[in-house]
Formats: C-alpha cells, sequence, structure tokens
C-alpha cells in the first residue's frame, strides 16, 4: 500500500502557483463607468421631471373681491370652460385663504393656464 508509485500526496505538492484573477477591479471599473454615466444623464434628465415655474407657463393676474363673490363665482367668471372646482381650488391654495371668508376689496392673485 505504502510502496505504489501513485502518491496523492504529492499531487498537491506540484502545482502551479494560481494567479490572482483581475474580477474585482474589472466590476469595480465597471460599476464607476456605470455610475458616471447614470451622474451624468442625471442632470438632463431632472430638468425634465422638474415642473416649470409658475411664472413661466402661467399668466398671472389680480382680482379685487367685490361684495357677493366666492371662490365659486370668481372661478366661473375667470375661467367660464373649465370645472369650477379645481378652479377654485387652485384660486384658494394660491392665496391661502378660506372660501367662506373672503373680505371685499382684498386682492387675489388669480393664475390661468395660458
Amino acid at each position: 500500500m505504502f510502496g505504489q508509485e501513485l502518491d496523492t500526496e504529492r499531487a498537491f505538492d506540484t502545482m502551479a502557483i494560481v494567479k490572482r484573477t483581475r474580477v474585482r477591479p474589472n466590476r469595480l471599473a465597471a460599476a464607476l463607468a456605470c455610475a458616471a454615466v447614470v451622474g451624468g444623464l442625471a442632470g438632463p434628465l431632472a430638468r425634465f421631471a422638474r415642473p416649470e415655474p409658475a411664472a413661466a407657463t402661467a399668466a398671472a393676474r389680480r382680482y379685487v373681491v367685490r361684495p357677493g363673490d366666492t371662490l365659486w363665482s370668481i372661478a366661473k367668471r375667470v375661467v367660464p370652460g373649465r370645472d369650477p372646482r379645481q378652479v377654485a381650488d387652485a384660486i384658494a391654495a394660491v392665496n391661502h385663504v378660506d372660501p367662506g371668508h373672503l373680505v371685499p376689496g382684498s386682492t387675489l392673485l388669480l393664475t390661468t393656464a395660458g
């Protein structure tokens, strides 16, 4: 048994030196390249995702509240073809007013899509 020519211990003794592979540096380089591409595209893509300023997209004008005016009547008068609920909500949001407490003589900022 010990005199056999094939010795399993010697087979592992003569192994060649294994060189380190370049998997990690290549993955790192690929990850950095992807990050650079994504970073380069983030600026132009963010410009499209951001809404434009209200001054550029809407025509702003002022409205002086008359006695008996409500947000509903103002909305119907300002934009007759649209749903007054949406317009009244927009007027209330822009001016931070309570719909039931409009004061005659106060000025409201109206923004309507141009």
